[in-house]
């Protein structure tokens, strides 16, 4: 794709991405406002046709939470949490921090001016969320099911599963908790939107095995389809390699192991602490005889993307990020 047509692209996605952003913000004030309460704790008058908030409760992960109503100080443990929120008009008072480089993803930044870093999603900081004097807390089962007792002393709190392939799952739960079930279900159909869009017109460009590999400080990883790339692989259309092709995370594989990342075309990304590790592995392999030999590296079809987009953010934010990058690799105008 040439740098017009992929500006024209992302003018595309920015536009609509802000549409409904704006849209989620609207509401978000309106439900904000129907659930405002006095200084004497009594329930403010609404306006005529205005809605009060009523108690709800959300199903998830660790059982079933009670909430009184919307919440207005919201504390997110997972970026996944972080990016669902944003899209529907609701910035977090607290939010874990991005897993390398500077506190937020360079994505969402700017949205995320004023929150609080309450730390790592492996080790949130449990006095600086109850500082924050959360009405809810959202995290994952995966990350953090051990702290989930003390969490829900401090506010109500919701766990999604687990997270790889399962962002639009944990999304519909997000939205939920947050009472903006309509919102998320209109956010989601504008992703699925975009795919097809991408599907019609990329017409038989997408008719191709793709594999993908990560590099890790100290290991190396073929990822398969119960993750967040194979997730939108498998909505496009776009097939795996008969080895890549399980309904599982990935692999951690040896040398001898390189031939398994023959494809039509190859994605792959690095995972780099700051130690220069996991580029120091990226360059051995890349070098290797047998990376050299593969079919698709002779092609020249090998790409390395953004390891952020691709897998660590795993929101929908970068989820439209990810979509746009296969519009670029996939030549699509």
């Amino acid at each position: 794709m040439g740098l017009k047509s992929k500006g024209k692209q992302s003018k595309l996605w920015l536009t609509a991405w802000v549409t409904v952003v704006s849209i989620a913000l609207m509401l978000a004030g309106c439900g904000n406002a129907a659930t405002d309460k006095g200084t004497g704790g009594a329930s403010a008058s609404p306006s005529p046709g205005q809605e009060v908030s009523k108690p709800y409760v959300v199903k998830h992960a660790m059982g079933e939470t009670p909430i009184e109503a919307t919440p207005k100080r919201v504390v997110v443990l997972t970026n996944e949490a972080a990016e669902a929120l944003l899209s529907l008009g609701v910035k977090p008072v607290g939010s874990t921090r991005a897993f390398y480089g500077d506190v937020w993803y360079p994505h969402m930044k700017k949205e995320m001016e004023g929150v609080t870093d309450l730390g790592t999603e492996q080790q949130p900081n449990i006095e600086a969320i109850a500082s924050l004097k959360p009405d809810l807390i959202i995290g994952n089962k995966l990350r953090q099911e051990k702290v989930y007792d003390q969490l829900s002393k401090i506010a109500p709190t919701v766990f999604s599963e687990t997270l790889r392939a399962e962002w639009q799952n944990n999304y519909k739960l997000y939205a939920e908790a947050v009472n903006k079930k309509a919102e998320g279900e209109n956010v989601l159909a504008s992703f699925d939107k975009r795919v097809q869009e991408l599907k019609d017109k990329a017409g038989d460009k997408l008719n191709q095995k793709a594999s993908v590999v990560r590099f890790m400080p100290g290991k190396v990883r073929i990822y398969y389809n119960d993750t967040f790339p194979g997730v939108l692989f498998k909505k496009l259309g776009i097939k795996r390699p008969d080895v890549q092709n399980k309904e599982e995370f990935m692999a951690e594989v040896s040398k001898e192991r390189i031939p398994e990342m023959e494809g039509d075309i190859l994605f792959y990304f690095t995972y780099e602490t700051g130690n220069q590790e996991a580029s120091k592995l990226e360059q051995e392999w890349t070098n290797d005889p047998l990376w050299k030999n593969l079919n698709v590296v002779k092609a020249g079809k090998v790409h390395k993307v953004d390891d952020v987009v691709w897998t660590t953010a795993g929101g929908v934010m970068a989820a439209n990020l990810l979509l746009d990058d296969m519009y670029k690799y996939f030549d699509v105008k």
